[in-house]
């Protein structure tokens, strides 16, 4: 029998519906049954495309016996991260004490019926091995302990959560922090720690792509002229794009590499890791005018288009690493496999297999991950070929390949709706349809869009968490906010649609009315979020940047377009709490320092007036947006903008002389108005971080 996880929406709980254990959903119901068992919680942390949670709920959660135990002696709720990522940021911090600073999913925490952590850890094999104990084995630990020495569990329990709320309550640092040497300081910090060999932002294993902290060092780049950061990125990019981590045939990146070396990667795909990494590819095109960084961008945001986009306009969030129960299977290949393939298919096969580096012992447990093994123009050089015949060989064995790979079982795919995710990936489509003149981007930034505050937006204008089925359900987190502001103000700036920036200023405010914390900051979760154990209030980014950061930095830039100084004083309350340890631990604040960077350096507002169909609109629309230029905010008005025009930054700005203008401002200053392309560029590259701008009369 189904057990209560079968009335929920979200896909990993629905994996879960089926176990003899019985699961509860995070909820009240859970901890009443817990306090009138007199029992404590097992609560079970993970999400639909992990791996070790597949592993762990086949080997226990699956086993009767195992049940049994569970349901005799605990109340067990069962969370995915993805939804409640403020139940997971808080048990994770506990987790995290326990084991000395190890953390990862699935994970085990046990809870007084209160709520409060008094063990916890993540995967536990069901016999004793790896030098862990069995799961089976903690649970009696937990049993005996929770029975037989109650205080010293409601203490710890108690203590654990004591500290952790002590951590989010720091001393205000103060402004005077915040200086371009501490930016210095934490670019070369990066710096010094990158791979020069394989690339990316450390040396370890296993290797995470880390896309905030190398869009900080290209912002870096961009204000300083440091080739060493400019270098250390592309480095990382190259290899990361080259490697197995990379989807060779079908696009789209795996969350992580085991490896130092980009090649085997954990097969899942998540929306945010591609969202993130399609903008940082992006911004090394119009660096670079690399055709390399734009491929990859396209072969991305491809690849969300094709598997990951709901019929209404959302995006869906990951799929799993595993199909016919074997991880990566999907994906890998026998040389046996290749050659009955491409035989016959493409001319000079045994060049294609050196490019690809396939093997008969393969690199993956007796198969093939594809990966450029050597460079595309010296196989073609070893192989008498030109580069053109080599590219186009490439091309014709990607086709058949994909279309082969089509046949074989698809890794399941985690449907749910998160608004955050969403908002990323819609800010990377817009970007990226402005960029690169892509009309379809454009066209699918805006049904997301639309979506989102159709399908994602309560009567009272507050955003959902998450949609399912026609389902939109739990109160949206800062991080929702946050990157849908984001992907909003991206999409006006592609679009030049005011609704886009009101709806974006609008949920800038209900971020202000509902999280903003009472000394300097915000929290995770609203004012009128369900209660928990502690409110959560992250500032360092993991995979992904965290709330606090990303408001701050589109607060700042909503005071650029709207001239409302009340959203940078919010925005600087989130870096003053931090200070000095921006520098410490730049690993930790990529997102953080990127606003820094806004702040001292100061966003460049441009508005531009006159019809979009005038030619000298689109060569200075081409001015503003082929080049690298991350302080940038744009605006767009059509003729003379009023009193009202929406955003203020259009206000009282006119044609001049009948013929189209842009103006160019910093700190509220302007520069005179200019009436050619020319004239903006001029403008522009005068507008450097350094010189700053000459006001205009």
């Amino acid at each position: 029998m189904a057990n209560r996880l079968a009335n929920e929406t979200s896909p990993y709980l629905l994996q879960h519906a089926d176990n003899p254990v019985d699961w509860y959903p995070w909820g009240e119901e859970a901890f009443e049954q817990a306090r009138a068992q007199d029992k404590p919680i097992l609560l079970s942390i993970g999400y639909s495309a992990c791996h070790w949670c597949h592993v762990m709920a086949h080997e226990s959660f699956e086993d009767k016996a195992t049940a049994a135990y569970i349901n005799k002696h605990f109340v067990s709720v069962k969370v995915d991260r993805e939804e409640r990522p403020d139940v997971d940021d808080i048990y994770m911090q506990a987790t995290l004490v326990f084991n000395r600073g190890q953390g990862g999913w699935p994970m085990t925490v046990f809870l007084t019926p209160d709520g409060h952590p008094f063990h916890a850890g993540t995967y536990y094999p069901p016999e004793p091995r790896y030098g862990m104990p069995s799961f089976r084995q903690v649970m009696e630990a937990v049993v005996d302990v929770y029975q037989n020495k109650r205080d010293e569990v409601e203490q710890t329990g108690r203590g654990i959560i004591a500290d952790l709320s002590r951590e989010l309550d720091g001393t205000p640092a103060g402004a005077d922090l915040l200086t371009t040497d501490m930016l210095d300081d934490a670019a070369d910090a990066l710096i010094r720690r990158a791979d020069p060999v394989h690339g990316g932002l450390t040396r370890d294993k296993p290797k995470f792509p880390n896309p905030v902290n190398l869009e900080y060092l290209l912002r870096f780049h961009h204000a300083t002229g440091s080739e060493p950061a400019l270098q250390v990125v592309m480095l990382a990019l190259r290899k990361m794009a080259d490697g197995g981590l990379n989807d060779q045939l079908g696009g789209g990146f795996h969350r992580y590499s085991v490896d130092e070396r980009w090649l085997v990667p954990h097969f899942e795909k998540m929306l945010y890791d591609n969202a993130l990494l399609a903008r940082v590819y992006l911004h090394a095109y119009q660096i670079s005018g690399e055709t390399f960084f734009r491929d990859v961008v396209e072969d991305t945001l491809d690849y969300i288009l094709r598997e990951m986009t709901s019929p209404a306009g959302g995006f869906y969030s990951a799929q799993d690493a595993d199909s016919e129960s074997e991880e990566g299977k999907f994906y890998v290949w026998s040389l046996a496999e290749i050659r009955e393939a491409l035989e016959g298919v493409v001319d000079h096969l045994d060049a294609l297999l050196v490019y690809w580096g396939v093997t008969e012992a393969g690199n993956f447990e007796g198969k093939n991950i594809l990966h450029v093994a050597d460079m595309l123009e010296r196989v073609a050089v070893r192989h008498g070929l030109t580069v053109e015949q080599m590219r186009e060989e490439v091309a014709a064995a990607k086709t058949v390949l994909f279309t082969l790979r089509k046949r074989r079982e698809v890794p399941a795919r985690d449907d749910k709706i998160l608004a955050a995710w969403n908002g990323m990936t819609l800010a990377a489509l817009a970007e990226a349809a402005r960029v690169l003149g892509r009309e379809d981007y454009r066209e699918a930034a805006a049904h997301s869009a639309n979506f989102l505050l159709r399908e994602m937006t309560s009567a009272d204008g507050r955003l959902w968490r998450s949609h399912k089925d026609g389902v939109s359900k739990i109160n949206g987190y800062l991080e929702d906010y946050a990157h849908v502001i984001d992907g909003l103000l991206e999409l006006y700036m592609t679009t030049f649609e005011a609704r886009w920036f009101s709806e974006a200023q609008r949920l800038a405010d209900v971020v202000l009315d509902h999280f903003r914390a009472e000394d300097d900051g915000f929290y995770d979760t609203s004012d009128d979020h369900d209660p928990l154990v502690m409110r959560p209030r992250g500032t360092q980014d993991n995979v992904m940047p965290s709330g606090s950061a990303q408001i701050a930095y589109n607060l700042l830039r909503l005071t650029g377009w709207s001239g409302e100084t009340r959203y940078e004083d919010a925005a600087l309350g989130v870096y003053r709490a931090l200070g000095e340890t921006l520098r410490a631990y730049p690993m930790a604040f990529g997102m953080m320092l990127i606003g820094v960077d806004l702040y001292l350096r100061r966003p460049v507002e441009i508005a531009l007036v006159g019809d979009s169909s005038q030619p000298e609109i689109g060569a200075m629309l081409r001015v503003v947006r082929e080049p690298y230029r991350p302080r940038a905010l744009v605006a767009h008005a059509a003729a003379n903008a009023g009193a009202d025009a929406i955003p203020a930054l259009l206000r009282g700005r006119a044609l001049r002389e009948g013929s189209p203008a842009a103006y160019v401002c910093e700190n509220f200053v302007c520069a005179a108005p200019v009436t050619s392309s020319a004239a903006l560029a001029g403008q522009l590259n005068r507008a450097s971080p350094e010189r700053g701008l000459a006001p205009g009369r």
